[in-house]
C-alpha cells in the first residue's frame, strides 16, 4: 500500500467524508496529494500515465470489435497492470447501455486497484450532442444549432444533462466542447463547433463548461471537459479535414485563439491538440502554441492530450520527424502531456528509451504526470473511481426530452416566408419528398451512437422523422410521402410533380447524408444536384414549395431559393429536431433560431460577416444568400431609442448602450438582440463589424422591452501593428437592428 504524509491522509479524508455536491477542493491540497505521489512511482509508472489506449485494445475478438462487445481480462491486465496506462477512451463500434459501461469502468478499475499504486485510470468519450455513445441518452442539436439559438442558458443545460448521463455510465472525461471557429464551410466538422465568430463562440463554450462542470467537476453529477482542436484545425485551406492551414499571426491571436483562452479561463482543464498542422507546423509540434501560450501564459493546470494516432503521423504522415522515437521525443518536447496512441503500447515503449537516454528530460515527464494526476485527483477518482449506480434513476428524466426540444425549436432558422406561406393551416394536403425527410441519421449527423452516426437501424424508435412528425401534426389522411431522390441520385421526380399537382403544398426536405471528420470531406459546396433539380421541377407545377434543409453546413442553394416560397434551416437539429421543424411549420412554435455563420450564395464567394472595407467594393460586393445573426419568425420587431450613456468615453469608463425593442407583430416571439461595434480608424485595416453581445428576450404582441449592454475599453481592442493587443482611441460606432450611434475613444 503506498505511504501517504499526514497531510495527505487528512485531505483524502475530506473527500471521503464531504457530501457530493462539495466545494471544489484547494488547489494547494491537490497539490500536496499529487506531489507527494508522484514521488512514489518508477519511471515507467510515470510512463503509463501519459499513454492512452481505444478500448478496442482491451476487448474479445481480433481488432477489438466484435459483438456483442466484451473486455478481454487478459488484454485489460496487459493494458493496465503491465503497460500501466492512465487512460482508455472510445466504443469498439457502437453506443452500449449504462449496465454495460458499468461492466467495462467495473474491470478497468478493478485492474488498477491491483497495481502498485493504485492509481486508477480516465476514461474518455466524444459527448459531442450528448451522452452520444450511451444508448438512450438526451441528444441535443449539433453544437452549430446550438449556436443558432443564441440562447447560451440552453447550451449551459446542455452540458449539465451531459455531465449527468456520462457519469451515470461511470464516465468522468468529456472530449467536449469544440472551440474551433467555422470560418471555412466546406470543412466537414463545422458543425461540431459554435459557428464563424470568435465571441459567440467563446460565449456558448463557456456556458457548456459552466453547465458540464459546475463549481466542481468532481461532483458525482459533473465531469471534466476538454477544448478541442488547438488550435487552427478549422480553417484547412482547401477545405478538406486534417490539411494545411495557413493562418497570420494576427488572425491567429485575434479570432482562433481567444475562445480557446474563454475555455481555459472558464475552467477547463484538459486540452486536445489539433490533428493539422498551421503555416507548416503540425499541431503536435508546435511548442509556442502548446507550452508558451496554453501553459504558460494562460495558465493551464491541467494536461494536454494528442487527437488520434497524431504523434505517430508526426513522423508518418506529417515528415517532421526521422523516426517513430523522435515524434514522441518531438511531441513531448513540445507540451503533449498524454498520447492517443490509441491501438498498441509504441507510445510508452518509446517514451522510456527517450527517458533513460535523456532526450525527454525527467522534469518534462513529472510535468505531464504532475497535470494527469491533478485532474485525477480533482475529479476524485482516488475516493470513487466507479460509476456510482445511484445515477441510474436520473438517467431518463422526462425534463431533459423538454429540454431537447426546446433547444432544437430555438435553433431552427426561418430563413424565407415568401406571402406568409408559414405556419401552414391544418387541414391542407401536403407532399413531404426529399432525402432527408425519412432520416432520423440527417438529423443528428456524426458522433452519434456510431462514430459516422449513420447506423439508422440503430436509432431509438420513439422519436420522429420530420414526416413522421408532419403526419402527426397534420393527420396522416393529409400526407403524401415520395423521396423523388436520394442525395445525389434521381429515383421517380415525375411521379413527385404529379403528387405535387394535387397537393396544396409542397415540403421539399433536403441536406446531407450522416457524416464526421474525413468521410465528410467535399469537393463542392454546391448541393447535390440531384435535388436542387427535384425542387426545379416540383416549381414547374405552381405549387408552394417549403425547403426544409437538414445540413451540418451552409450547402450553396443559390439556384432554388427563388423557386421556394420558404426556406428553414433546420441543421442537425439532434433526436427532437423532427418534432421540432413540425411544431414551426404548424406555428405551434414561433422560429427564432438566427444564424451562426454566414451563408453563401457561390462556392467561390466565402466571406464572413466581419470582413474588411475592401470586401464591400463595387467590383467585390459582399452578396452572401443570407448573413450572419439572420433569421425572421411570425411576428415583427421594432427597434428604437437606441442611446449611449456618453459620446467620449476613457480607457478607465464603461459605455452603456441602450436600445428598446417592441413585437409589433400579432404572437409571441423571441428576438436576438445584437450589438455589433465598428471601429472607424485604426493601424490595422478594421472589419466592418464585429459582434460585442448578444441577448435573446421574449416579447409577447404589442409588448417592448429597453435593452442594455455594457461595453468595457477591452472590447475596443485588436491585435496591432507589434502582434499585441492594443486599444487605440478614435471614433466607434456601435449597431444594433438597424440603428446605430457613434462615440469617440480619448
Amino acid at each position: 500500500m503506498p505511504r501517504y504524509s499526514l497531510s495527505i491522509l487528512l485531505v483524502l479524508l475530506l473527500f471521503v467524508l464531504a457530501p457530493a455536491q462539495q466545494k471544489s477542493v484547494p488547489q494547494a491540497a491537490v497539490d500536496r496529494r499529487v506531489e507527494d505521489l508522484l514521488k512514489q512511482m518508477t519511471l515507467e509508472e510515470k510512463v503509463g500515465q501519459m499513454t492512452q489506449v481505444t478500448i478496442q485494445v482491451i476487448s474479445k475478438g481480433e481488432g477489438g470489435g466484435a459483438e456483442p462487445h466484451a473486455i478481454d481480462p487478459a488484454k485489460l491486465e496487459t493494458a493496465v497492470l503491465k503497460y500501466k496506462v492512465g487512460s482508455i477512451l472510445n466504443v469498439a463500434n457502437s453506443a452500449y447501455s449504462v449496465d454495460h459501461w458499468h461492466e467495462i469502468i467495473n474491470a478497468i478499475q478493478d485492474a488498477a486497484s491491483r497495481t502498485r499504486l493504485k492509481i486508477p485510470v480516465l476514461y474518455g468519450i466524444d459527448a459531442v450532442h450528448g451522452a452520444n455513445y450511451t444508448l438512450d441518452a438526451t441528444l441535443f442539436p449539433q453544437p452549430v444549432a446550438m449556436a443558432a439559438t443564441w440562447n447560451p442558458e440552453l447550451v449551459r443545460k446542455e452540458g449539465e444533462i451531459t455531465a449527468l448521463q456520462i457519469r451515470a455510465s461511470g464516465i468522468p472525461w468529456n472530449f467536449y466542447p469544440v472551440m474551433d471557429l467555422g470560418r471555412q464551410p466546406l470543412w466537414s466538422r463545422l458543425w461540431e463547433g459554435f459557428g464563424e465568430d470568435p465571441y459567440l463562440a467563446a460565449e456558448m463554450g463557456k456556458a457548456y463548461i459552466q453547465g458540464h462542470q459546475g463549481a466542481d467537476y468532481g461532483a458525482k453529477d459533473k465531469a471534466a471537459t476538454c477544448l478541442k482542436h488547438y488550435v487552427g484545425y478549422s480553417f484547412p485551406w482547401n477545405g478538406k479535414d486534417r490539411t494545411p492551414a495557413y493562418i497570420d499571426d494576427r488572425s491567429m491571436h485575434q479570432l482562433f485563439l481567444p475562445p480557446f483562452e474563454a475555455g481555459v479561463r472558464a475552467g477547463a482543464p484538459t486540452v486536445m491538440v489539433n490533428s493539422g498542422e498551421v503555416n507548416g507546423i503540425p499541431g503536435h509540434a508546435n511548442h509556442d502554441l502548446l507550452t508558451e501560450i496554453l501553459k504558460n501564459k494562460w495558465g493551464l493546470e491541467g494536461f494536454v492530450v494528442s487527437d488520434w494516432e497524431d504523434i505517430k503521423r508526426l513522423h508518418t504522415r506529417d515528415m517532421v520527424a526521422d523516426s517513430p522515437k523522435e515524434a514522441v521525443r518531438m511531441a513531448v518536447m513540445a507540451g503533449l502531456d498524454m498520447s492517443m496512441v490509441p491501438y498498441d503500447f509504441s507510445f510508452y515503449d518509446l517514451l522510456l528509451e527517450c527517458a533513460r537516454d535523456k532526450s525527454v528530460p525527467m522534469a518534462r515527464i513529472d510535468d505531464a504526470v504532475r497535470r494527469i494526476l491533478r485532474v485525477k485527483f480533482r475529479l476524485g477518482l482516488f475516493e470513487n473511481p466507479r460509476p456510482d449506480a445511484s445515477l441510474k434513476a436520473r438517467f431518463n428524466d422526462p425534463e431533459f426530452d423538454k429540454a431537447n426540444l426546446q433547444a432544437a425549436r430555438e435553433a431552427i432558422t426561418l430563413l424565407k416566408n415568401d406571402d406568409g406561406v408559414l405556419p401552414l393551416a391544418r387541414g391542407k394536403k401536403i407532399l413531404v419528398t426529399g432525402p432527408t425527410a425519412n432520416l432520423l441519421s440527417v438529423l443528428n449527423g456524426g458522433w452519434t451512437i456510431t462514430w459516422q452516426g449513420d447506423r439508422e437501424d440503430l436509432y431509438p424508435a420513439d422519436k420522429p422523422t420530420i414526416l413522421r412528425a408532419i403526419e402527426a401534426a397534420a393527420g396522416k389522411d393529409n400526407v403524401t410521402y415520395l423521396p423523388g431522390t436520394t442525395f445525389d441520385q434521381a429515383v421517380d421526380i415525375t411521379g413527385v410533380a404529379a403528387a405535387a399537382s394535387k397537393s396544396d403544398v409542397v415540403i421539399a426536405c433536403l441536406g446531407e447524408k450522416a457524416y464526421c471528420e474525413t468521410p465528410g470531406n467535399i469537393n463542392d459546396l454546391t448541393l447535390d444536384a440531384a435535388q436542387l433539380n427535384l425542387v426545379r421541377e416540383l416549381a414547374k407545377t405552381g405549387k408552394p414549395i417549403v425547403t426544409v434543409l437538414a445540413e451540418g453546413r451552409p450547402r450553396v442553394i443559390r439556384d432554388i431559393v427563388p423557386l421556394s416560397s420558404a426556406i428553414l434551416m433546420a441543421y442537425l437539429p439532434g433526436l427532437e429536431g423532427g418534432r421540432a421543424v413540425a411544431d414551426i411549420l404548424f406555428g405551434d412554435v414561433n422560429p427564432s433560431g438566427r444564424l451562426p455563420f454566414t451563408y453563401p450564395r457561390y462556392p467561390n464567394a466565402l466571406v464572413t460577416y466581419d470582413h474588411k472595407y475592401t470586401q464591400r467594393l463595387s467590383d467585390n460586393v459582399f452578396n452572401p444568400q443570407f448573413e450572419f445573426g439572420y433569421g425572421i419568425g411570425y411576428t415583427t420587431f421594432e427597434y428604437s431609442g437606441l442611446k449611449l450613456s456618453r459620446d467620449t468615453i476613457t480607457a478607465a469608463q464603461d459605455l452603456q448602450v441602450t436600445v428598446n425593442v417592441k413585437n409589433t407583430g400579432r404572437v409571441a416571439g423571441k428576438e436576438v438582440v445584437q450589438l455589433y461595434v465598428s471601429d472607424l480608424y485604426r493601424s490595422i485595416t478594421p472589419p466592418v463589424r464585429e459582434l460585442k453581445r448578444f441577448r435573446k428576450i421574449d416579447l409577447r404582441p404589442g409588448e417592448s422591452k429597453p435593452v442594455s449592454f455594457t461595453l468595457k475599453t477591452a472590447d475596443l481592442a485588436f491585435v496591432g501593428l507589434n502582434n499585441q493587443w492594443v486599444t487605440e482611441p478614435g471614433k466607434f460606432r456601435v449597431s444594433a437592428g438597424g440603428l446605430s450611434a457613434e462615440f469617440t475613444l480619448r
